[in-house]
């Protein structure tokens, strides 16, 4: 692919407000123990049928347990519907995005797709009409800052304790200074060709400065991008008083041997990955603390720290991509901006108003 030049300096200051530690809501702090794995909410985004789908749900089908235990403290609701558990959501959101693997490993008209095409998604109004019933029905926001290049070479695959690595290391340098923790998500795009898992160690195959290494580690069948992982969003504890949030993404497209890295939907690989991560930043917005959730494994006590999820455990972008089953293009849509300026690719989301996946609105749910 065609370089692709640094937009900033990744240590280069934010001119966002004044970073501040994230209040103590209820935050454990930086993990020691393996977490448990009965019980799993679906903060990730699988093509539906997949290895990966099964193997998602299996681990949230416990969430109907968990949930009965406090259901008297919620209305009736239909089957899928989102119930509000009173844990964290996000109603001004800021993010950026950071590309794995060096300039070398990015097309400049692919990044340039996939900021602006994000950026007026999650900006638009049509579209946050649909979310505004998560809120009150009071106006959300998106503020998308400038995203960066990280050095080094691809990877040939990545972890989640890889990316959790990488957040704790650009914390710990300062790179993320200028940033109001308890309302941004951090984006973090993977090259072509790059292999996504969920596994909880570090497979050692990028450092924290972004530099490739050598040794990897066996990937998992259901747990890849290659068994139909698109991405999952979640959480880190770099102090007991700081809680980071971030998503990850794999570059979603059929491979030269035919088969599929990721979810592919569209025409254009960039248009696969906004639609993931349109996706994971409105679950990230509506469930930002789903990670605590999980690693509170099958106690009841885990319910506290989620916000809005159904009682299977779907969050607000999951069910959609389920029903719609093989024919993924009844929910992955390019759909006209509200100012009609252009199209972007997107991904329907749940909605309680309609009691399934729904694309923009004009007027929010009353």
């Amino acid at each position: 692919m065609a370089k692709a030049k640094t937009k900033n300096s990744v240590t280069k200051k934010k001119s966002v407000t004044k970073a501040k530690s994230g209040k103590s809501k209820k935050s454990p702090t930086k993990r020691s123990t393996k977490r448990a794995i009965k019980f799993r909410p679906m903060n990730v985004v699988t093509t539906p049928g997949s290895p990966a789908e099964t193997y998602y749900r299996g681990m949230a089908a416990p969430m109907a347990a968990v949930v009965a235990a406090t259901a008297s403290t919620f209305a009736p609701t239909p089957t899928h519907n989102l119930i509000n558990h009173g844990g964290n959501i996000i109603q001004d959101l800021v993010y950026t995005n950071f590309y794995i693997g060096g300039a070398s490993s990015w097309a400049a008209s692919d990044i340039k797709n996939i900021d602006d095409a994000l950026a007026a998604a999650m900006a638009d109004t049509n579209l946050n009409n649909v979310m505004m019933q998560y809120f009150k029905n009071k106006p959300i926001t998106t503020t998308f800052q400038p995203s960066h290049i990280l050095p080094g070479a691809r990877p040939s695959q990545f972890s989640q304790g890889d990316v959790e690595q990488l957040v704790n290391s650009l914390f710990q340098q300062g790179a993320l200074q200028g940033f109001d923790f308890g309302s941004t998500v951090f984006n973090f795009l993977l090259p072509s060709e790059t292999i996504l898992t969920t596994d909880e160690d570090p497979t050692a195959a990028i450092s924290p400065v972004g530099n490739a290494a050598a040794a990897v580690i066996p990937v998992e069948d259901e747990a890849s991008s290659l068994r139909g992982l698109g991405g999952y969003h979640g959480s880190i504890h770099p102090t007991s008083k700081v809680t980071i949030y971030y998503a990850i993404g794999v570059f979603s497209e059929t491979r030269p041997s035919g088969s599929d890295n990721g979810i592919v939907a569209f025409d254009q690989p960039w248009k696969n990955i906004v639609a993931t991560f349109y996706h994971e930043l409105n679950e990230a917005r509506t469930d930002p603390d789903v990670e605590d959730a999980i690693r509170a494994g099958s106690s009841p006590n885990a319910v506290q720290f989620l916000g809005w999820t159904s009682a299977q455990g779907e969050e607000c972008g999951d069910f959609p991509i389920t029903e719609a089953g093989a024919n993924l293009s009844r929910v992955m849509k390019e759909v006209n901006l509200t100012n009609g300026t252009r199209t972007v690719p997107i991904q329907f989301q749940y909605s309680n108003a309609v009691a399934g996946p729904e694309g923009p609105i004009q007027a929010p749910h009353v």
